[in-house]
């Protein structure tokens, strides 16, 4: 069951086949806002507002992928952006900054699915190379017989491959603005992807080199603060209303390949 029934909400969420009940009430807005027994409470609102809209920006810069995920990728990302958050030892309370770009490499590998993995599904050893002075990524894919290196869990028809580029910027709190703002608003949140064309699932592709680039514009606002992230993902599909392959929702997956 969803809905409510007195003071207690109940509803279900993506990732999960259970029933989620919370009570409601707690503090007035106005009493959380003005008393200072609220205080700690607030700096916490503060920073985690930074978190959110940081988890936001990072899931940009998969460049469509997340709509892949078996999972909630939202609170998960929340989670690592306060990870990262905690590390600011010398901002006070309530204005820590996340400076990804100083544990970058933690999310390296970072899947999009839990039932069946990137690299349980694609069965070849994808190299990924990031250039970061110029903005660009190679992925060397390796000769793919989907006899034995694709897992077609839903037998569908075809599959392409999808390479994709961002940039995200750390976050700051601003006294100014009175929140978080990125460090580097030109490279936050930003990405492009190089999809590959629909294949028969049952076939045999040569080794791919897949080139892909954000841009020489966006060369000058490169700094040390901006980190680059580099994803992949199978997507599988099936013939649609056109006669022309189309994607199934949710089948496929996709990962993290390297954080630059």
């Amino acid at each position: 069951m969803t809905g409510s029934i007195s003071n207690v909400s109940f509803y279900t969420r993506r990732g999960s086949d259970k029933v989620i009940a919370r009570s409601k009430g707690g503090a007035s807005k106005e009493k959380i806002k003005n008393s200072p027994k609220f205080e700690g409470f607030r700096k916490q609102q503060d920073e985690w507002k930074g978190c959110t809209a940081f988890a936001s920006s990072l899931r940009y810069t998969f460049g469509g992928l997340h709509r892949l995920a078996d999972y909630n990728l939202t609170p998960v990302l929340n989670g690592f952006a306060k990870n990262v958050q905690k590390t600011d030892t010398e901002s006070e309370s309530g204005k820590r900054n996340i400076l990804f770009s100083k544990y970058r490499y933690t999310l390296d590998g970072f899947n999009f699915n839990r039932n069946y993995p990137f690299n349980t599904v694609l069965r070849v050893g994808v190299i990924g190379e990031i250039n970061r002075e110029k903005l660009t990524a190679t992925v060397r894919v390796p000769r793919i017989n989907t006899d034995i290196d694709v897992q077609n869990v839903q037998r569908l028809p075809y599959f392409r491959l999808i390479v994709t580029l961002g940039a995200i910027s750390d976050m700051h709190f601003d006294n100014a603005m009175g929140g978080y703002e990125p460090t580097v608003p030109m490279l936050h949140g930003v990405s492009v992807a190089v999809t590959g064309e629909w294949v028969p699932s049952e076939n045999i592709l040569a080794e791919q080199l897949i080139n892909i680039s954000l841009g020489d514009e966006l060369l000058p606002f490169l700094t040390d603060e901006v980190s680059l992230v580099l994803s992949m993902a199978i997507e599988f599909g099936k013939v649609g209303f056109t006669g022309q392959p189309q994607e199934v929702k949710y089948a496929g997956c996709g990962k993290v390949l390297k954080v630059s």
